[in-house]
């Protein structure tokens, strides 16, 4: 199989490593990829917003299958462009990627398709805005209607800052805050049958103690320990099946990667949103345990056949990253500073290039992605910051608190 992965950051590396140990996988091209991915694939330069060049990518390249990392390209159409040429590709249609270019569109499905969610206000306006916290109650959870790379949601118990970041987004979701703990679920989709991958757990706050702005995301592990027994059965049947149900019926299924970011309530799970494409800094630590053949995985899904693909496999123990951060992020990032120790296995490249003399800097805000397995998740976590330990970025920081309350058992699930 020939394959074609769009993206250059950590999540798209994660996935390199994961087709490039598929034994069906001859011929890997990711574009326009990072150094990490240098060893294990071809890199190509090409611009993933731009449909009819991936379009000849793929045809140069002869690949069997396409598969988009980013959601950009995905809300812009090039999975449409990819399919009518008839290649198989592992991405949602740009309609149906709405569920994450549009928090309200996403909103609008999930309570056609009667999906337990957050009641949300849709504005447009700073009086509408306005209008809206006074009808919710603090923390307010004010939404980016469109894309913000992970940093167009603010948690605030200020409604004057909430009402600024509404005012500087224009079109804003605002909804109620959901308390409990979170769990990202990723599952693989063609439409109608769905593959639940492992749920996992990521820190969005750039602090420890979960603490200052919303980032990317800054570490994660896999599986959660502390998870309710059946789950991932109860969101499969509450969320998932309905959610594609609905888009199936509106004319545009929905074949890829849906990520469920959930909240476990008190009242049960609730969605707090949609992704359309599989999560970063996640993605690295559940594809660090998948046993199943990544590629054979996203194949079916891209050619409607996942109902006949076997059940997947999975590793022993647990999977720990750490997102090592340049400094200035998530505000404005350095860029530009010499790294060393980045050329280990477990580290994976988020934000990296080749300056012209050979040396590798920074090149993002989320710079490298210590990820370690172990027996257990006490064990994963420590392999996962001795593997931080050893990397060198001038002014680089990173939470020491990842999966600390999982090791430590102090994770409550309201109402349990």
């Amino acid at each position: 199989m020939h394959v074609l992965l769009l993206g250059g950051g950590g999540r798209e590396h994660a996935l390199a490593l994961g087709l490039a140990a598929d034994p069906a996988v001859e011929q890997l091209t990711v574009a326009p990829g990072n150094p990490g991915m240098a060893s294990i694939a071809e890199l190509r330069s090409v611009d993933p917003m731009d449909p009819a060049a991936v379009v000849g990518l793929a045809v140069e390249t002869a690949a069997d299958l396409v598969v988009i990392g980013p959601e950009a390209p995905l809300v812009a159409g090039v999975a449409d462009a990819v399919r009518a040429k008839g290649i198989a590709v592992f991405g949602p249609v740009a309609e149906a990627a709405r569920l994450e270019g549009s928090k309200a569109f996403a909103k609008e499905i999930m309570t056609a398709a009667g999906v337990p969610t957050a009641r949300a206000v849709t504005c447009t306006d700073e009086a509408g805005a306005a209008a809206a916290l006074d009808s919710f109650t603090p923390p307010y959870v004010v939404k980016n209607d469109g894309l913000a790379a992970g940093k167009g949601v603010v948690v605030t118990g200020d409604r004057a800052a909430a009402l600024a970041h509404a005012r500087e987004c224009g079109r804003v979701v605002i909804e109620e805050y959901l308390a409990g703990p979170e769990v990202s679920l990723f599952v693989v989709t063609d439409g109608e049958a769905a593959l639940p991958l492992l749920p996992a757990q990521d820190f969005k706050r750039v602090g420890e103690g979960d603490t200052g702005p919303n980032t990317g995301g800054m570490g994660a592990y896999a599986p959660l320990p502390w998870a309710p027994p059946g789950l991932v059965d109860e969101v499969l049947t509450s969320v998932v099946h309905p959610t594609l149900a609905e888009l199936r019926r509106r004319g545009t299924p929905f074949a890829g990667l849906l990520y469920v970011g959930l909240a476990l309530t008190a009242d049960g799970p609730k969605v707090i949103e949609f992704n359309a494409r599989f999560g970063d800094p996640e993605t690295q630590v559940v594809l660090a345990l998948l046993e199943t053949p990544l590629a054979g995985l996203l194949h079916a899904a891209a050619t409607g056949t996942l109902a006949a693909h076997p059940p997947l496999r999975w590793r022993d123990g647990s999977a720990v990253t750490v997102v090592v951060a340049s400094a200035g992020y998530p505000d404005t990032p350095c860029t530009g500073d010499v790294i060393t120790g980045a050329d280990r296995p477990g580290i994976i490249h988020a934000g990296t290039t080749r300056r012209s003399d050979g040396e590798l800097v920074s090149a993002g805000g989320r710079v490298i992605c210590a990820t370690a397995t172990g027996a257990d998740l006490a064990a994963a976590r420590d392999a996962a910051y001795a593997l931080v330990d050893g990397v060198r970025l001038d002014g680089s920081h990173h939470r020491r608190d990842i999966a600390a309350a999982a090791v430590d058992g102090r994770i409550e699930i309201p109402g349990r």
